[in-house]
């Protein structure tokens, strides 16, 4: 099956997009954008953010509407998605050091936020909703990685005993994205703005990461493609977080006048739980993991009783993967050279 055109779903449908102020959600409302919907409601529990994006959408105001809310909220929840066609989930609670501080509100937002997210889908009969989710899901240290590690689990389950439910829940598994908000692109620059030291968690130390338009595309193509249970993962290059930041010194020192000989790394160490490798498929999803050309789609594996088959994306050449050899974790990949990061970061105007 050839991919469809996404102009062909998008065009005239109703779509609303939670946490859609956020880096993840307001990039998925500018992609949409492309493929004239009717309506797109953007969701967000902050009032200041909620108007920067009305000022940043200014020539699109007709196609949206701005809400004040939180998924925390089943009945806001239930009134933003009447007559919706598809959901993006983007809200959540992505910090590691504030959900350790914080673990019950992150449990709020990313498990039983979720849930209403997931209940205003079914009680409004929308066609699709599609799940954010991290690689920190996998075998988890922290208390982000667990809530989202359940929150993919609550996806799962509810899809596959929605009883006479229509609508298909899914998710998309992302690596470290490059440039968002609170990510490590916009706190060196800082540092090496501020400071005549750069920080470093461990020299070893290494990360999935893709870019945000490569992100969105993957969560618009995800929804296209969903029949059911699905979580896409996207194949990612892996980056030396040493060489990144080695990277961005050398090209981002002399736009602001700085010598980059003057910058000191420091190495700091991981922060308490922080893994020094990722992984983005565990070993007991290798048996219902198919793999197309540029992304992973992993099949529901939780009950013994599915049948991943009846389910299953017609995609051209896709492939189960060998899962006596297949392995999909930053220790076992090679990392991209620094000049294919220089490029990866110029090409996206982070530096």
């Amino acid at each position: 099956m050839e991919i469809l055109n996404l102009k062909d779903h998008y065009k005239d449908k109703i779509i609303l997009v939670t946490g859609g102020t956020g880096t993840i959600g307001s990039e998925i409302v500018e992609q949409l954008l492309k493929f004239e919907p009717k309506t797109i409601r953007i969701l967000s529990n902050s009032e200041n953010e909620l108007w920067e994006t009305r000022l940043r959408f200014k020539d699109h105001l007709s196609q949206l509407r701005f809400l004040l809310g939180d998924i925390r909220n089943l009945e806001r929840i239930r009134i933003a998605s009447e007559n919706v066609d598809y959901i993006f989930n983007a809200a959540a609670i992505k910090h590691v050091p504030i959900s350790e501080y914080n673990p019950m509100e992150a449990s709020s937002v990313n498990i039983f936020g979720l849930s209403n997210v997931i209940d205003a889908a079914y009680y409004n009969n929308v066609k699709k909703m599609v799940h954010i989710s991290t690689d920190k899901a996998i075998n988890p240290t922290t208390v982000m990685g667990a809530t989202k590690m359940i929150g993919e689990r609550l996806c799962l389950s509810r899809e596959m005993t929605k009883g006479t439910h229509n609508t298909t829940i899914s998710c998309v598994r992302f690596g470290n994205v490059l440039g968002s908000r609170g990510s490590i692109i916009p706190l060196i620059k800082d540092q090496i703005k501020n400071e005549d030291y750069v920080t470093l968690t461990d020299e070893k130390m290494k990360r999935f990461f893709l870019s945000i338009s490569d992100a969105i595309g993957l969560v618009l193509k995800s929804a296209t493609l969903s029949k059911g249970g699905e979580i896409f993962v996207l194949k990612m290059p892996v980056i030396l977080i040493k060489d990144l930041i080695e990277v961005i010194i050398e090209e981002y020192c002399p736009k602001i006048g700085k010598d980059p000989s003057t910058l000191t790394i420091i190495t700091i160490g991981p922060r308490i739980k922080e893994k020094l490798d990722e992984e983005l498929i565990s070993p007991i999803e290798f048996s219902s993991c198919y793999e197309t050309d540029d992304m992973y789609i992993i099949y529901p594996h939780t009950f013994l009783t599915h049948d991943i088959t009846r389910n299953k994306i017609d995609i051209n050449g896709s492939k189960i993967v060998d899962k006596n050899e297949f392995l999909y974790n930053t220790k076992h990949l090679p990392t991209i050279s620094k000049e294919e990061i220089r490029n990866v970061l110029n090409k996206n105007n982070l530096i």
